[in-house]
């Protein structure tokens, strides 16, 4: 397992980055906590250092404005954050699910932690399904993670994962993605995440809707080329070479992808239309973009530059049914 990546677990079909441990339908929470790596705790401690050191004794001296953060079961240290901090510890994380998975139909599909504890996550099924055209099937998810060196706020997502392909695209609708995000200076109220995440899940029906209209939308040569120049060329780095040597190769393969090569490209509903040029650009950041592993890929898949490459696709492909 890659460095980034310090464990996994998943139930049912392999998960898209192919990371993990399979476990059986419906666990527990604590079962999921154990198996997913979840099940140790963030600690707090002052921040020391020492001075005047005369031979080997010295003065220890503290800095109240930072603490450290550290894992109760290694000790290892995670990070060094301002006092009012406010930490979620791994648990909550899960704890979100229970009343979820025990009562409102939800289920646990994965979790895990990235980069030795510092960010982790938890993915579940709402059960919600739609099938465009017929054969293509999406199903709807949400996404809580958060970090723990100041790296990501507390963040729930309304998430949809196509199944032909496993992509991940984030619901959003004007312009403007559903999740619901806790900063660190503030602490996590999970009810009150539930309840606007209520709002957000409502969306599937309309976000859904948005994604029928790119499915039939049908789209000419030069449209498709002017879209991905669009997602993949527009950076503020233009002149730069490297970039742009990238930018080729990354051109390259979302039309490849797209042309027939991608994961249901040949569905109806991706052939030659917006929802086809989506799902190649999702496609291609899930499965395909560079990446040092496994691990970093689904860290930008989901919460880095993959993230954001993956809005502006579903911006400029809603742009063509507006």
């Amino acid at each position: 397992m890659s460095h980034l990546v310090q464990n996994i677990a998943y139930s049912g079909e392999t998960p898209w980055h192919q990371l993990g441990n399979r476990l059986p339908a419906k666990q527990s929470i604590e079962v999921w906590a154990e198996k997913a790596g979840m099940d140790w705790s963030i600690c707090e401690a002052p921040v020391r250092y020492m001075t005047e050191q005369i031979g080997s004794l010295g003065s220890l001296r503290s800095f109240d404005e930072q603490k450290v953060l550290y894992r109760s079961d290694t000790k290892a240290p995670l990070s060094v954050v301002s006092e009012r901090y406010q930490v979620v510890q791994p648990k909550a994380i899960l704890e979100f699910y229970r009343d979820l998975t025990e009562v409102s139909g939800f289920e646990l599909e994965t979790a895990g932690v990235l980069k030795e504890g510092k960010k982790f996550w938890a993915l579940a099924r709402t059960g919600k399904e739609t099938r465009l055209k017929g054969d293509d099937a999406v199903n709807g998810y949400i996404l809580l993670a958060t970090s723990c060196d100041g790296t990501l706020a507390t963040t729930a997502t309304p998430t949809t994962i196509r199944v032909v392909c496993n992509n991940t695209l984030s619901i959003a609708l004007n312009g403007a993605s559903s999740a619901i995000k806790v900063p660190h200076s503030t602490s996590f109220d999970a009810q009150a995440v539930k309840k606007q995440l209520g709002i957000a899940v409502s969306q599937w029906d309309s976000f859904m809707y948005r994604m029928k209209t790119l499915s039939e939308r049908k789209v000419k040569s030069h449209e498709s080329l002017n879209y991905f120049l669009k997602v993949l060329c527009q950076t503020d780095d233009h002149d730069n070479q490297p970039s742009g040597l990238k930018n080729e190769r990354a051109l390259k393969a979302v039309q490849s992808l797209y042309d027939g090569h991608g994961r249901g490209a040949q569905l109806a509903s991706a052939n030659g239309t917006a929802w086809g040029l989506l799902c190649a650009v999702t496609e291609f950041v899930d499965h395909e973009k560079r990446a040092r592993s496994q691990g970093h890929r689904l860290d930008s898949a989901w919460f880095g530059q993959g993230a954001s490459l993956k809005q502006r696709a579903l911006d400029y492909a809603l742009q063509l049914v507006e």
